[in-house]
This record gives structure tokens, C-alpha cells and sequence, in this order.
């Protein structure tokens, strides 16, 4: 089967009632755990951006406070992880501003951690990398935004 375009099913939408789309909507979600997420999103959390924004710092805390500290290994496998979840929240969010806010909180808590990631080159490359997408990502928003950003970019470099 192939899938439809995305215009065929805006089309497609348009003719049905309120209580079809309710249905399809309800089906949709339990197909996948991102669809729930996004949908849980969209009608409890879009209209309070910070509240949202704070609870992903808080579900970042708790998964960097279970990484295993045995060996580099498990670190690298679990701020990888992380960094998922950062970017499928953010994907959620479609504002720029969330993602810088969620990534620069990424950098913190990495540049933060013990054992230093200075000492594995995979991990010091994965804190460089975020920090150019947040300086590419800042530099598309508005002038007072940006140089908020690179104060602290500044701050994350030193």
C-alpha cells in the first residue's frame, strides 16, 4: 500500500465531521508512542511553552542522573539517547527558541558532568557539534534573542 500525499490528506480531512476526525485521531495515536506524545503535546502543553520546556529539563535531569559511569561506553550511549529525546521534543515544539533553550540545557548538564567528557574525544565532539547547531539555529532569530544566546554560548565555550 502506498501512503497518500500530505495534500490528498488535507483534502481528505476537510470532508469529514467533527466526530470522524476525533476518531481517526484517537486510532492514529495508538499506533505509535510519538504519535500519543505529540497529540499530548498539541492539546495540553503547546499553550504553556516554559511549563513545557521546564518538564523536559526536569526528564533530562533524571536521565542524566541514571547514566551509567562505568565506562565511556555507557555514557556515550546514553547522552546519545538524551540528545534524542531533546530533538524529538523539540521537533514537537516547531520554535526555534525551545530548541535552543532545550540544547543550551543539554550543554550545560554535559559540560557539568563527572566524569569529564574532556577525556573522550566522542563526547567532547557530540558537546562541539551541539553547540554549532545552537549558533546556526540563533543566528535565524530575532536580534534581541540572539545576543541573550550568545551570552551564554560564550559562557558554554569558556
Amino acid at each position: 500500500m502506498k501512503a497518500a500525499t500530505v495534500k490528498q490528506l488535507k483534502d481528505e480531512l476537510k470532508d469529514c465531521n467533527q466526530e470522524e476526525l476525533a476518531t481517526l485521531v484517537l486510532r492514529l495515536s495508538r499506533f505509535k508512542k510519538e504519535n500519543k506524545e505529540l497529540l499530548t503535546y498539541l492539546l495540553f502543553e503547546a499553550h504553556d511553552e516554559a511549563g513545557y520546556i521546564q518538564t523536559v529539563k526536569q526528564e533530562v535531569d533524571e536521565q542524566f542522573e541514571l547514566i551509567n559511569t562505568n565506562s565511556y561506553f555507557y555514557i556515550k550511549k546514553s547522552v546519545r539517547k538524551i540528545l534524542r529525546n531533546i530533538k524529538k521534543h523539540a521537533r514537537y515544539s516547531l520554535k526555534k527558541e525551545t530548541e535552543v533553550e532545550l540544547l543550551l540545557y543539554f550543554c550545560y548538564k554535559l559540560k557539568d558532568f563527572t566524569p569529564s567528557i574532556k577525556n573522550n574525544v566522542t563526547l567532547t565532539n557530540i558537546y562541539l557539534r551541539q553547540l554549532f547547531l545552537i549558533k546556526k539555529i540563533v543566528s535565524t532569530l530575532h536580534e534581541d534573542l540572539q545576543y541573550d544566546y550568545y551570552l551564554e554560548l560564550e559562557a558554554l565555550e569558556n
